[in-house]
């Protein structure tokens, strides 16, 4: 009974190690490619410091605007 018990059991840890190996690796290379995802989309897209600082520039440049047409009406 106990020399059918041993391989079983070997032969089931050998597996269960397998597919952990095979699990493992598959999560390894699912990590990689969501690091060249982020990096990518890091690549193409602004952050939102600068586009606070874009809006402050439209917004002066819109003021500035804003005055010279009240100039221009206050005139006549």
């Amino acid at each position: 009974m106990l020399e059918a018990i041993v391989p079983i059991t070997i032969a089931a840890l050998s597996g269960l190690g397998v597919m952990f190996n095979r699990t493992s690796a598959r999560i390894h290379e699912h990590d990689k490619r969501m690091d060249s995802i982020e990096l990518k989309v890091a690549e193409r897209y602004i952050t939102r410091a600068e586009v606070t600082q874009s809006m402050k520039r439209f917004e002066e440049h819109f003021v500035r605007i804003e005055s010279k047409i009240d100039n221009l009406f206050n005139r006549k």
